[in-house]
């Protein structure tokens, strides 16, 4: 932690996704009015920035400030579900990949290449467009897409690890695979998993609001971002601040999760300490 704060990047990273997971924490508390921004008020509909609202109103009258508070909570879940959800598919196969060659770690990993060789929104729309739109579709179709990326991270550090001293040391003990590679390889290669994670905490905010954009994620009247930016392509120019707003949040915590992510990737491998000293 000390050598993470020490990057100046890493911590601006830090910075924004502490402060989005607090938003995302008290949503329903910070938001100005968070029992109007399901409701129509057309009466007050596009309203540019104001003391009374100060991120203007959308199309239908609603809070655009109170929508994307709210919808920050959205955006998270569906971060850190997609994430989990690929490590539990993701992690084990990497790990039996990895650990002997044989037909089963040849069938896994063609397995795995068959996913990476398809671009992940191309397939994620072909498995959204076969289930009703939602945020439940964005979460599966996304999940079923990053697992390979686990995979493949795990499967390259239980390759290298496998050879390591103190791996032939407990197999010359009589320590059993299954406990070399939970005990021993898995918490050295945690450090590349984490990394792996927040990387693509980011990347999976941003498809899922390409998916929102598309129309294939999150459903009206619920509070995304993606889905407010295909909102506001009808009032373009002259309503600015519809998709301006909803389209800055997606930047700052994506950016916080990708820079977030390569000060831990610097911190978590030695060889580029190393390098920069």
């Amino acid at each position: 932690m000390k050598r993470l704060l020490r990057d100046p990047v890493a911590c601006l990273g830090f910075l924004l996704v502490v402060f989005a997971a607090l938003v995302a924490a008290f949503a329903p508390w910070l938001a100005p009015y968070p029992d109007d921004a399901f409701d129509s008020h057309l009466l007050q509909r596009l309203k540019p920035p104001s003391a009374e609202f100060p991120f203007g109103t959308d199309y239908l009258g609603r809070d655009i400030l109170s929508r994307v508070i709210l919808g920050t909570r959205n955006a998270i879940a569906v971060a850190v579900s997609v994430v989990l959800a690929s490590m539990v598919i993701g992690v084990p196969m990497g790990l039996v990949a990895g650990w002997r060659d044989n037909w089963l770690s040849d069938v896994l990993m063609r397995v795995t290449d068959v996913f990476l060789a398809v671009p992940q929104l191309i397939l994620a729309l072909a498995l959204g467009q076969l289930m009703a739109p939602g945020l439940t579709t964005a979460m599966v179709a996304l999940s079923l897409t990053y697992w390979p990326f686990f995979a493949r991270t795990v499967y390259a550090e239980t390759r290298r690890l496998r050879g390591a001293l103190f791996v032939d040391a407990l197999a010359g003990l009589g320590a059993s695979p299954a406990r070399i590679l939970l005990l021993h390889v898995l918490p050295n290669a945690a450090p590349a998993i984490l990394v792996r994670a927040t990387i693509g905490m980011g990347f999976t905010i941003l498809t899922a609001a390409i998916l929102g954009f598309l129309g294939v994620g999150a459903a009206p009247p619920s509070p995304d971002w993606g889905l407010a930016v295909a909102e506001a392509r009808q009032h373009l120019p002259e309503s600015w601040w519809f998709a301006t707003f909803p389209g800055l949040a997606i930047l700052l915590l994506v950016l916080g999760f990708n820079l977030l992510g390569d000060g831990l990737r610097d911190v978590a491998d030695p060889r580029l300490r190393r390098s920069r000293k």
